[in-house]
Formats: C-alpha cells, sequence, structure tokens
C-alpha cells in the first residue's frame, strides 16, 4: 500500500512497512549510517542515522523506525549535525584510530565522517587499556581497538553467510565481538569465507595478505567473473601496478549480492607465483626443455592419436582445471567427448 510523508519540506511516497532510512534513500535523500546492513534486522548501534520527527520528543534511528502515514521528518537540522558529531567523537574516543597508519585510511566509513561532520578534537575520554591485535587467522587480522560495534559483521557471519562464528559479547566497556568461548579467530569455526571483513566500516578487520601492499586511491578496481566454479560471482580486482592486492565481492550484483567464498576471496596467489608456467616445457629424459606452442601441441596431439589407434579412446582421460573459466571446461569436454570420442573428462571442484 503507498502512503505519503513529508521529508525536508516535500511530500514523499513510499510502501508501508519501510523503514524512514529506506525511504529517504528511495528519495535520494542521503542519511549517514555505520551499522546498517541492507536486507537486514536493524541494530541501531551506531546512532549516526538520528533524524528528528515532529510529535516525537527526541531524535530517533531513521534505520530502526518505520516510516508511517503522514510523518514529517527532518534529516539534516543543526541539532541532528550536532548530535552526529558527538556520536562520531564518542566513537573514535573508545578505540586506537591512527589513521596515518591504518589499512584502511582513505575507505573507512568512520573516517570519512569524522571529515564530514568536522570532528577536529577529542572531548571524551575512552578505555586506555589497549587490546592485543589477533592474527591467528590466515587472512583476516582483527583489530578489537578499531571496533565500533556496528554489528556488520555479526550480520555479515551469522545471517549473509550463516556460519554462526562470531557474535556480540561481554558488556559495558568491555564489551566486543568474539567467538565462542572468546577464542582466538584461528581456533574458532571460522571458514575463511572473510564477508565479515567486506562488511567491517573501519580497519577492524583487515585482510592479511593485502597489507602493506597499497593505499585506497593507488589502486584501481576491475571487475570480473570467478573462475572458481560455476556460479559465477561477480568480484572486484583491486589492482596496483599491474598486480591483483585483494578481491572484493560486487554489491548489488547476481548471482552473488557481494558474497565470496574462501576461494573466490582470497584464491588468487597463484597468478603471481613465481612458480607458475609461463612456457610450455616438455620431458626429455629427466629434464625439461623450453618449448614453443606449436611444438607442444603437436606433440600432445600425435601422443593421443598414437594411444587411441593403440587402445582406443577410452585410454585416454581428461581433468578440467576449476581456476579456468566456465567456457574452458565446456571447451575441454566437447574436445573429449566429440573429437576424442571418450566421455573420461572430469572437473577437479567436484571433488
Amino acid at each position: 500500500m503507498i502512503a505519503t510523508l513529508n521529508l525536508n519540506g516535500k511530500p514523499v511516497e513510499f510502501k508501508e512497512g519501510q523503514s524512514i532510512l529506506e525511504v529517504a534513500s528511495d528519495h535520494a535523500v542521503r542519511i549517514p549510517t555505520l551499522c546498517h546492513m541492507k536486507d537486514q534486522n536493524p541494530t541501531a548501534a551506531c546512532r549516526i542515522c538520528l533524524v528528528d520527527v515532529k510529535g516525537m520528543r527526541n531524535p530517533i534511528a531513521a534505520c530502526a523506525t518505520q516510516a508511517q502515514n503522514g510523518m514529517e521528518i527532518w534529516t539534516d537540522t543543526e541539532e541532528i549535525r550536532t548530535l552526529r558529531r558527538i556520536n562520531i567523537e564518542l566513537l573514535l574516543a573508545d578505540g586506537q584510530h591512527d589513521c596515518l597508519l591504518c589499512e584502511c585510511s582513505g575507505q573507512c566509513a568512520l573516517q570519512d565522517l569524522a571529515y564530514e561532520y568536522q570532528v577536529d578534537q577529542r572531548k571524551f575520554e575512552g578505555r586506555k587499556q589497549r587490546r592485543p591485535i589477533d592474527e591467528s587467522n590466515p587472512f583476516i587480522v582483527r583489530d578489537h581497538d578499531k571496533c565500533i560495534l556496528c554489528g556488520r559483521c555479526v550480520h555479515a557471519c551469522q545471517d549473509v553467510q550463516v556460519n554462526g562464528t562470531i557474535h556480540f559479547g561481554f558488556r559495558g566497556a568491555d564489551a566486543k565481538i568474539i567467538t565462542a568461548f572468546d577464542q582466538p579467530l584461528g581456533n574458532s569455526n571460522c571458514v575463511f569465507c572473510g564477508e565479515c571483513v567486506q562488511a567491517c566500516p573501519t580497519g577492524a578487520l583487515t585482510e592479511k595478505k593485502s597489507r602493506h601492499t597499497g593505499r585506497s586511491w593507488e589502486i584501481k578496481k576491475v571487475r570480473t567473473t570467478c573462475p572458481y566454479c560455476g556460479v559465477g560471482c561477480q568480484q572486484w580486482l583491486h589492482v596496483r601496478d599491474g598486480k591483483i592486492i585483494k578481491v572484493t565481492g560486487v554489491e548489488d550484483a547476481e548471482p552473488n549480492q557481494g558474497r565470496l567464498c574462501v576461494k573466490g576471496r582470497f584464491g588468487y596467489d597463484f597468478i603471481n607465483s613465481p612458480e607458475r608456467l609461463t612456457t610450455p616445457l616438455i620431458r626429455e629424459g629427466e629434464n625439461f626443455r623450453e618449448a614453443s606452442w606449436d611444438e607442444a601441441l603437436d606433440l600432445v596431439a600425435d601422443r593421443f592419436k598414437e594411444i587411441i589407434q593403440a587402445h582406443g579412446p577410452d585410454a585416454l582421460a581428461g581433468v578440467s582445471c576449476a581456476r579456468s573459466f566456465n567456457e574452458d571446461s565446456y571447451q575441454m569436454q566437447k574436445l573429449f567427448r566429440a573429437a576424442l570420442q571418450t566421455n573420461n573428462i572430469d572437473h577437479c571442484a567436484r571433488t
């Protein structure tokens, strides 16, 4: 059902059940937020999306308030900007947000908001005792002192990927995101999908392999399709100087909606591996020698013909590589079934 409210002095239509944040987004009115995740239940943890609603005693969180017919909403008053600034100052006070050294400088939502709202001084005293950095996971680094308890990583783990590895723990000043029994991430049931890293709006969760490889403004993003299986997940390749230094999922893109598995997100080392072959090799005795593609392909074709003539086509078998594109795997099975006349063809991802 379509209803109407007043947004910053203008009447706008919305669907019943939408939050104020969703209505504003539909009408190109930006309300800043750090904790909101699309299609997830709101946590209202960051308190950055505060708005004024006529008739309500205090400003309310736009992400956690359903729009009502006839509402009058103001999203950017001087009072609202002051409250947002105070909340940003509180988040900065409770942690160690050393932007000069942080891996996420230039792509940190908290840093962007601190700049936008001109938070140029610290008025509050936060927790002074530093928590140790957790580097036990082979792919992910956790820095609790940069965590703002927004809960996005918990949503990503519990509700998006449904792994159930992390959740909120403890209370008050001791509150933090923990694994079961507050064990290091490397000792947990983490499956290394990295969805929590992509969801994190600060430098609390970073990718171990991509640390110190380039700042955000030095990196070019290239969209591609993950080659590991037939799902067709959409990826952003983060490239610096012709080398892939990180991979992230493309938000709002089918079919993965930003999600990636451990292989899709972290399995790119082989591209620039010094052990990767760059030219065909032909064995001669116990050694290999470099050869041209024409020579190597002619040799393989001749050996195939000899084997088929001596033992029949079922003496041959092929395995397609999961690092190849789907089109390559299709051509591989077509080669064996149509040209070589055997069904002995498999794919290593099946195992």
